[in-house]
C-alpha cells in the first residue's frame, strides 16, 4: 500500500511540474517555433501582398534564394554587417576587457559598484537608439555642440545623414551598449585567475605585460571565446538599434542582413524574398554557434 501511494505521490508531483513547464513550451512552439517553420516554408514560395492570404500559394522552390544571392544588396549589407560586427565587437571587448582589469586590480575597492555599469546594457535597444539620435543630431545634437565649443570642428558635422559618418555613429552607440557585458564576463573570469600565480610570477621577475600575456589571456582562453561568440551572434543580428538611428541609411551604408530582411518584407512587401534573407542570416549564425560548441566539446575532451 504504501508503494502504491508513493507511486501516486510521484505522479501527482510529475504533473505539477509538467503543468508549470507547459506555458512555457506553449509560448516557445507559437512565438519561437511556429514562425521559424512558417517562414522557412514561405521562402519557397511566392508570396506578395496580395497573396499572403491565400490559402494556395505558388511553390518555386529555391528561386527566393537566387534571386537574393544574385542580388547586389545581399552583398551590400553583408559587406555592413561584417563590418558594423567587427568594429563593435573590437571597441567592446577592448574597452570591456580594459575595465575589467582596471576593476580586479587598481580600482578593486570599487568592484561593487561595477554592476552599475550595466545600466547602458539593461537599457531596451530603442531607447538607447533613441537617446543616441538626439546625441547625433545636426542641430543641438551634444556631439556637435561639444566639438564647436572645443573647437574641435568648424561647423556641425550631419553624422547620421553621411554614409562616412553613418556607421561610425552607430558602431560607437552599439559599443557603448555592449561594453558592460563584455566586462562584467571578463572580470567573472578574471577572479577565477589564483593570485598565487601572479605572486610567484612577480617574484620569479616578471613584469606586467609578462604577466597578463603569459597568464591572464592564456587562463581567460574560454572567458575570451565565449565572450567573443555570443558578441558576434548579438551584434551580427542588431536591428532595432539601426532600425531607429538609421533604417539602414543613407543610401543603405547602415542597412544590416537584418534590416535588408525587414524591407524586402515589409516594405516592398516580398515576404518570401525576406523570409529567404532571414533564413541565410539564421543559417550563418546556426553555424557559427555550432563550430563554437564543437570547439570547446573538444577543448573539455583534451
Amino acid at each position: 500500500m504504501i508503494t502504491v501511494r508513493k507511486k501516486k505521490h510521484y505522479l501527482n508531483t510529475d504533473r505539477v511540474g509538467y503543468g508549470f513547464v507547459l506555458p512555457a513550451l506553449l509560448f516557445m512552439g507559437v512565438f519561437i517555433v511556429f514562425p521559424i517553420v512558417y517562414n522557412f516554408i514561405l521562402s519557397f514560395q511566392q508570396v506578395d501582398v496580395m497573396t499572403l492570404m491565400s490559402p494556395h500559394k505558388e511553390w518555386i522552390g529555391f528561386q527566393n534564394y537566387k534571386n537574393v544571392i544574385g542580388s547586389q544588396y545581399l552583398l551590400k549589407s553583408l559587406k555592413n554587417t561584417l563590418i558594423f560586427t567587427v568594429g563593435c565587437i573590437f571597441f567592446q571587448f577592448t574597452i570591456g576587457f580594459a575595465l575589467a582589469i582596471l576593476f580586479n586590480g587598481p580600482a578593486k575597492c570599487l568592484k561593487p559598484i561595477s554592476g552599475l555599469t550595466m545600466i547602458s546594457y539593461i537599457m531596451p535597444a530603442t531607447v538607447t537608439a533613441i537617446l543616441f539620435k538626439f546625441m547625433f543630431a545636426t542641430s543641438g545634437g551634444i556631439f556637435n555642440e561639444l566639438g564647436l565649443s572645443l573647437g574641435l570642428i568648424q561647423e556641425p558635422i550631419e553624422w547620421l545623414l553621411k554614409p562616412d559618418t553613418a556607421m561610425w555613429s552607430v558602431i560607437i552607440t552599439n559599443t557603448w551598449s555592449g561594453i558592460p557585458f563584455n566586462m562584467i564576463l571578463l572580470l567573472s573570469g578574471l577572479t577565477t585567475i589564483p593570485t598565487e600565480i601572479y605572486e610567484s610570477a612577480v617574484i620569479d621577475g616578471a613584469n606586467s605585460i609578462q604577466k597578463f600575456f603569459k597568464i591572464t589571456l592564456p587562463m581567460m582562453k574560454s572567458s575570451i571565446e565565449a565572450v567573443l561568440v555570443l558578441g558576434f551572434v548579438y551584434t551580427f543580428k542588431c536591428f532595432e538599434l539601426i532600425y531607429v538611428m538609421t533604417t539602414g541609411g543613407p543610401v543603405y551604408s547602415t542597412e544590416l542582413m537584418s534590416i535588408y530582411s525587414y524591407r524586402r518584407s515589409f516594405m516592398e512587401f516580398n515576404f518570401s524574398e525576406g523570409g529567404a534573407i532571414a533564413n541565410i542570416l539564421f543559417l550563418i549564425l546556426f553555424v557559427i554557434g555550432l563550430f563554437y560548441t564543437k570547439t570547446i566539446g573538444k577543448e573539455e575532451l583534451m
